[in-house]
């Protein structure tokens, strides 16, 4: 019996030093880097890197509309990457397209089980859209030809629905002992611009034909998509992110981090472009270079909407950019951002002096004051002094412009706080 107790305190003694210690570690403290990922920082395509820093923001000019809602303040900032431009017509038509093709494949069955006991759609069926039988399969995505006006039977972007689900982490956390599931935030968004834009808000003015084109055209792939409302640009971010997660999940990559819209501050910092109080992206205090050409796309002079270049908008990576590499960030179009529109939101009380941001969850049944969202930027139908890139203005999150389009910014943590993007710390 003592020889057997002895035997088995061994084997035991051995399992223990198996299940708690690594072969080569000698019992010392080493770290466990078992079942790890290959981990590579990685740069999204199309973006370029905001560094951390310090941010003084507020109105360093004019406050033109004397409404005192951005005194000067010191905001301590972490990096990110942010899109060189805005988001554009082609960038867009890929997520619509992305939700048109989705619809398509759930109504014709095209599933793939998951190694979870999940499904998702089998991408790998290519859809057969002059295929007789998919056409009369998929007949409810289109409006019949005798009621289009034109003898054509055409897609009906009004079903374009995009689904999300998302995951309150900050409510959670705010609200311990609830369930998990109560803070699933699920969304269906319609998600094609509104391109009717253009005639709705320009009264008297022959707009109608860029209204027909400025969408598809291929001339206009690479202007700045317009017509879309702060809904649908987050509803874009979350479907970019989800298409990012997917790509590096497949390849067996360390995932972090969303695509957003940036916060009022970010937006600031980077369009500062490190010039500290300065009126625009290139300095200032002029809109001009020293050769009398026009630094960006604005209405230079009352009735004179093209002595800069551009009658409407330009593309996208027009004129010059700022010292970080970013493009129009006053003017072309003014841009959402994430931040709810506060007027006393530089309160000393109200706004953390590191990454400061206001946000709220809207919905529609909220006052409108409640859904205003901050813009920043100016555009191209705005008078010089709205391309300040300190000025606030808002819109409401239900509303599309012909003159408001978006950019997206993705953090990294690491990187965004030492100002060493694009390398692992191991």
């Amino acid at each position: 019996m003592k020889q057997l107790s002895l035997s088995i305190a061994t084997v035991a003694m051995a399992m223990f030093a198996a299940s708690c210690g690594q072969p080569t570690s000698q019992g010392q403290l080493v770290g466990d880097y078992s079942n790890r990922m290959n981990y590579k920082a990685p740069t999204p395509v199309g973006m370029v890197f905001v560094e951390a820093g310090v941010l003084k923001s507020g109105y360093s000019d004019q406050d033109i509309q004397n409404s005192m809602d951005a005194p000067i303040r010191t905001f301590n900032m972490t990096g990110f990457y942010m899109d060189a431009t805005e988001i554009t017509n082609a960038e867009y038509r890929q997520f619509t397209n992305w939700v048109r093709d989705s619809i398509a494949h759930t109504i014709l069955g095209d599933f793939k089980d998951n190694d979870d006991g999940t499904q998702s759609i089998d991408w790998a069926n290519r859809l057969k859209w002059s295929d007789a039988d998919v056409q009369d399969q998929l007949m409810g995505m289109f409006i019949d030809a005798g009621q289009t006006g034109t003898g054509k039977k055409e897609l009906d972007v009004s079903k374009l629905e995009y689904f999300s689900r998302k995951f309150d982490l900050e409510g959670s956390i705010m609200n311990p002992g609830q369930p998990r599931t109560s803070f699933e935030i699920k969304k269906s968004v319609k998600v094609y611009p509104d391109t009717t834009v253009w005639l709705k808000q320009f009264a008297y003015s022959n707009n109608e034909p860029i209204t027909r084109q400025y969408n598809w055209f291929p001339a206009f792939d690479e202007y700045p998509v317009v017509g879309v409302n702060w809904i649908q640009a987050n509803a874009f971010c979350n479907w970019r992110t989800m298409l990012w997660k997917g790509e590096r999940e497949k390849r067996k990559l360390y995932f972090e981090g969303e695509f957003q819209l940036p916060t009022e501050s970010q937006w600031e910092w980077a369009a500062r472009g490190g010039r500290q109080l300065s009126p625009y992206p290139w300095g200032g205090p002029y809109t001009m270079n020293q050769k009398g050409c026009y630094l960006a796309n604005f209405k230079p002079d009352r009735g004179d909407y093209s002595a800069d270049g551009g009658l409407y908008t330009v593309r996208a990576n027009a004129y010059w950019p700022n010292d970080y590499g970013l493009y129009n960030m006053s003017g072309n179009v003014a841009e959402w951002t994430r931040s709810i529109y506060v007027r006393d939101a530089y309160n000393v009380n109200m706004l953390s002096d590191m990454n400061p941001d206001i946000r709220a969850r809207l919905s529609e049944t909220d006052p409108a004051w409640q859904r205003r969202v901050v813009v920043k930027g100016g555009s191209w139908r705005d008078p010089a002094p709205y391309l300040n890139v300190s000025y606030r203005d808002y819109e409401y999150a239900d509303t599309a412009k012909a003159y408001i389009g978006f950019r997206c910014v993705y953090e990294q943590v690491y990187g965004g706080i030492t100002n060493n993007n694009g390398r692992a710390s191991r």
